[in-house]
Order: structure tokens, then C-alpha cells, then sequence
């Protein structure tokens, strides 16, 4: 996701795209343990990604103190 597209959530959309996010990579993180290492991109995409919304909200938190 593109840190634009980011900064148009709202901060509700946020969470609720880090919490789908840790699901995610939670079962990313299974499979790669069991020997499937399909899904390394995608698992290194969402750590990004992840990064990205939590810098957002953490800004937007700074912005309003």
C-alpha cells in the first residue's frame, strides 16, 4: 500500500488495517516456518506495509499533541 493512499485513512481504518495485517503475517510467519517459502515477498510487503500505518497513526498522535 502506498503511503499516500495511507494518509487518506482515517484513524479507525488504520487500526483495523494493522490488526488485518497481524493476522496476516501470522499466518505468513506459519507457513514459512513449516518449509513453505512461498509467501517471503508478500511476508516482507506487509512488514512494510505495517511500518507504514503505524508511522501514520504515531504522526497523526504527534500532530495532535
Amino acid at each position: 500500500m502506498k503511503a499516500s493512499k495511507v494518509r487518506e485513512l482515517d484513524g479507525a481504518e488504520l487500526r483495523k488495517q494493522v490488526g488485518e495485517n497481524d493476522e496476516q503475517l501470522f499466518r505468513l510467519r506459519l507457513q514459512l516456518n513449516m518449509g513453505q517459502m512461498e509467501g517471503l515477498k508478500k511476508y516482507r510487503a506487509l512488514r512494510k506495509d505495517k511500518a507504514r500505518l503505524l508511522t501514520v497513526l504515531r504522526e497523526r498522535e504527534q500532530a495532535s499533541k
